[in-house]
C-alpha cells in the first residue's frame, strides 16, 4: 500500500495532490491553534492591549514581555514562580512600562525624533556580553545571546531604541531640581524624630492543643494551605565538562616554536640598564641654575626644592626608552650620561627646565634561551591550550546551532555526559539535606534554571578560558506540594500552630481594646489568664533604626506610623502569634542646625522629585495623545499566565 502511495506522489498529478493535502493539514493546524489561543492576540482570539497614535500593543506582545520579565527575574532568583510574579502585580508593572514605551514612541513620531541605527549599533557594541576576549564586538556571541533569550535582533534593537528615547526625552525633565530648605527641612527633621513604645508578644505556642486533628481536618487544612508546603521547581542538570587539560599534549610547544618565540622577543631577554632618577621641573633656566648651585654647595636636591616651595619626583628602574617618552630625549640622554649620584642639568624638557640626579643604576645581563626556556614553554603552552579550547568550544557551539542533540555532540567530541539528581535552584536536594553539589555544578544552576525544557544546550564557563560545561535541563519537576503522607508531621505541627495563632489573634484584640480604654499594657498581659512574656520598651531615632539597607523589626517600624497614644496589633508572621504595640512618646526632630543632613536629604529628594517630574511628563503626554488602555486585555493575559502555571507549564 505504501509503495503505491509513494509512486502516486512521484507522479505529476500526485505532486499537485500532495501540495494541496499539505495545505489542508497546515490550515487545520492553524485553525486549531487559533481556537486554542496559541498565537496570542495577533491572529484573532484576542485584542489590543493599548493604542497610541497608530502604534499598538497586542495581548500577545504583553504576554511575551511578562514571560521575558519572569525569565530575567529568575536569573537572580531561580526559585521564583510565575504565581508569585502575578501576585506581586508583575503583569500590571510590565504593562505600565510597555504603555510608557508606546507613548514615548508615538510622541517621538509626532515630534520628529528619530533614533539612528548607528547610535543603536554603538550601544550594542559597548555591551560586555557581546565582546570577545580582546574586547571587540563578536557577532557569534551576539547571535548566541539572541538565541538564549529567544528574541530577534529587531526586538533587541527596539528595546535599545526605547531605552534611548527614555533617556533623551525623560532624563532632561528631571534635571536641575533644586529644593529649598523649607521643602527639605520637614523630611530631614523626620530622620531625627525619636519614638518609644511598649511591645507585648503573644506567641502562638502558648495556645498549642495536645489534641490531634482528625485525618479529614488535616487533609482539609493541607488542601487549603498547600502553597505553604509547595516544593519549588526541581531540575536534573545534564552536563559534559570541557577542560583545557585535555589539550595538554597537543599544546606542548616544539623546539622550533620555542626558538621562534625567543627570537621574536629577543629585546625582552637582551641585556638592560635601568636607572632610578630624582627629577625637579622648574619654569625658568635661571631658577634651575640657582637650585643646581645649592646642590653643588652641599644641599640635597629634595631640600633645595623644598626651600623653593617645590617637590622632587622620583622614577624607579626606568628604562631609557620609557624615560624618553616621559621626559624627552634630551633628559634621557643626560641621565644615561651621568654617573650614580651625579646631578645633571638644567636640561630643556617638555614642561620646563629639568634637574636630574641618578640615585641608582641597575644592570640586567642578557638571558640566553636555556635560562628562559621553561618560562617560554609555560607561556606558549597556555596560549595554545587557550586557542585549542576556544576552537573546540566553537566547534561544539556550531554543532548545537546546526541541530545536533546533546547526546550526539557529546559523543562526537568524546565528552562524558553526566546527570545530577533533582536539584533545587540553590543546588540543594529535597530528600537529601546533606547533599552538596560538586563545584562544577554551582555555576550551572542559574543558567540551567533559566532555560526552557526545549532549549538547546549551552556552553557555560566554570573557570573562564580553562573549564566549561555543555549544559541543559534534564527532567523538570514542577513546583508542587508533596503528598500529604510525606509531610504529615510537618503539616500536623503547622495545623496546631495555626490554631494557636488564631487564639493569639483573638487575645491580642481583647488586650488592644482594654489598653485603648486606659488599662496599662502590662496589667492587661497579667490578666490574660495565659503565661505570656513580659512587655518590652522599644524605640529609637528613625535615622538610626532605618540606617542602611537593613529593615528594622516590624514591631519597631510600626511605631513610626502610629498616632500618639494609640495601640495596634501586628502579626508576628508565619502563624507564630501577634504583637500588641502601644506608642508611648514622640520626640520631634529638628534639622535646622545640621546643614550636612539637609544637603544629603536635598540630594536624595532631588532624585525622587526628578523621577516624579519624568513620570508626570509621561502621563501628560499619554493624556495629550489620547492613549487607550484595555484593562480587559491585561486581565486576559494574567489569566492565561495563571492557567499555564496551574497546568504545570
Amino acid at each position: 500500500m505504501l509503495s503505491v502511495f509513494r509512486r502516486f506522489i512521484r507522479s505529476k498529478f500526485g505532486a499537485i495532490f500532495a501540495i494541496l493535502f499539505l495545505g489542508v493539514i497546515a490550515a487545520a493546524f492553524i485553525m486549531g491553534d487559533l481556537s486554542n489561543g496559541q498565537f496570542g492576540t495577533s491572529l484573532g482570539g484576542g485584542g489590543t492591549a493599548a493604542r497610541a497614535k497608530g502604534r499598538t500593543l497586542s495581548e500577545g506582545e504583553l504576554q511575551t514581555q511578562v514571560q521575558r520579565a519572569f525569565e530575567n527575574a529568575r536569573q537572580s532568583n531561580p526559585g521564583l514562580q510565575m504565581s508569585q510574579l502575578l501576585a506581586q502585580g508583575g503583569v500590571e508593572q510590565v504593562f505600565d512600562g510597555l504603555v510608557g514605551e508606546l507613548t514615548l514612541k508615538a510622541f517621538a513620531d509626532q515630534q520628529g525624533v528619530h533614533i539612528s541605527k548607528r547610535l543603536i549599533d554603538a550601544q550594542i557594541a559597548q555591551i560586555p556580553a557581546f565582546q570577545d576576549a580582546a574586547g571587540n564586538f563578536s557577532q557569534a556571541l551576539f547571535r548566541q545571546f539572541l538565541s538564549r533569550q529567544r528574541i530577534t535582533e529587531q526586538q533587541l534593537r527596539d528595546d535599545f531604541a526605547a531605552n534611548i528615547l527614555q533617556r533623551q526625552l525623560l532624563a532632561p525633565v528631571g534635571l536641575g531640581v533644586k529644593l529649598s530648605d523649607g521643602q527639605v527641612l520637614p523630611y530631614a527633621s523626620l530622620l531625627l524624630e525619636a519614638r518609644q513604645g511598649t511591645v507585648a508578644a503573644i506567641p502562638a505556642i502558648a495556645f498549642l492543643d495536645d489534641k490531634a486533628p482528625t485525618d479529614a481536618q488535616l487533609a482539609d487544612y493541607y488542601q487549603k494551605n498547600s502553597t505553604r508546603f509547595t516544593i519549588p521547581e526541581q531540575r536534573r542538570i545534564r552536563y559534559a565538562v570541557v577542560d583545557a587539560t585535555r589539550f595538554a599534549q597537543a599544546a606542548q610547544p616544539g623546539d622550533a616554536e620555542i626558538a621562534a618565540y625567543y627570537n621574536q622577543n629577543k629585546a625582552a631577554y637582551a641585556a638592560k640598564e635601568s636607572r632610578s632618577v630624582e627629577q625637579l621641573v622648574l619654569p625658568t633656566q635661571a631658577g634651575a641654575k640657582a637650585i643646581a648651585d645649592q646642590v653643588k654647595a652641599g644641599r640635597s636636591l629634595a631640600d633645595a626644592a623644598k626651600g623653593a616651595g617645590l617637590a622632587v619626583s622620583t622614577v624607579t628602574d626606568q628604562s631609557r626608552e620609557a624615560m624618553t617618552l616621559s621626559a624627552g630625549k634630551a633628559a634621557a640622554d643626560a641621565a644615561w650620561a651621568a654617573r650614580q649620584g651625579e646631578l645633571v642639568g638644567p636640561v630643556r624638557g617638555s614642561l620646563g627646565w629639568l634637574l636630574l640626579r641618578v640615585t641608582a643604576v641597575k644592570d640586567t645581563p642578557a638571558r640566553p634561551l636555556a635560562a628562559v626556556r621553561a618560562e617560554i614553554v609555560a607561556t606558549l603552552r597556555a596560549q595554545k591550550e587557550k586557542q585549542l579550547l576556544t576552537d573546540f568550544t566553537g566547534k561544539i557551539e556550531d554543532a548545537i546551532a546546526n541541530g545536533g542533540t546533546f547526546e550526539e555532540v557529546a559523543k562526537d567530541n568524546g565528552l562524558t555526559l553526566e546527570t545530577t539528581p533533582p536539584l533545587l535552584a540553590t543546588g540543594k536536594q529535597v530528600k537529601d539535606q546533606a547533599y552538596v553539589a560538586p563545584a562544577d555544578i554551582q555555576p550551572l544552576l542559574a543558567p540551567v534554571f533559566a532555560m526552557s525544557a526545549d532549549d538547546d544546550a549551552q556552553l557555560v564557563p566554570i573557570t573562564p578560558d580553562k573549564r566549561y560545561a555543555l549544559a541543559a535541563p534534564g527532567d523538570i519537576i514542577a513546583a508542587a506540594p508533596p503528598p500529604l503522607a510525606e509531610v504529615k508531621q510537618l503539616v500536623l505541627a503547622q495545623y496546631k500552630l495555626n490554631a494557636g495563632n488564631l487564639k493569639a489573634k483573638a487575645l491580642a484584640a481583647q488586650i488592644q481594646a482594654k489598653v485603648a480604654k486606659g488599662m496599662k499594657l502590662a496589667d492587661a498581659i497579667a490578666q490574660a489568664g495565659v503565661k505570656l512574656p513580659a512587655p518590652q520598651v522599644l524605640g529609637g531615632r528613625r535615622a538610626d533604626i532605618m540606617r542602611g539597607q537593613q529593615r528594622p523589626p516590624a514591631e519597631v517600624a510600626i511605631l513610626f506610623s502610629m498616632a500618639p497614644n494609640t495601640v495596634k496589633t501586628l502579626p508576628i508572621g508565619q502563624d507564630r502569634g501577634y504583637f500588641v504595640v502601644q506608642l508611648n512618646a514622640i520626640q520631634r526632630g529638628d534639622a535646622k542646625g545640621q546643614p550636612e543632613l539637609l544637603n544629603q536629604v536635598r540630594s536624595q529628594l532631588g532624585t525622587v522629585v526628578g523621577q516624579e517630574y519624568a513620570q508626570q511628563f509621561e502621563r501628560a503626554v499619554e493624556k495629550d495623545l489620547n492613549v487607550t488602555r484595555n484593562a480587559k486585555a491585561v486581565a486576559q493575559v494574567r489569566k492565561a499566565l495563571s492557567d499555564s502555571t496551574a497546568g504545570g507549564q
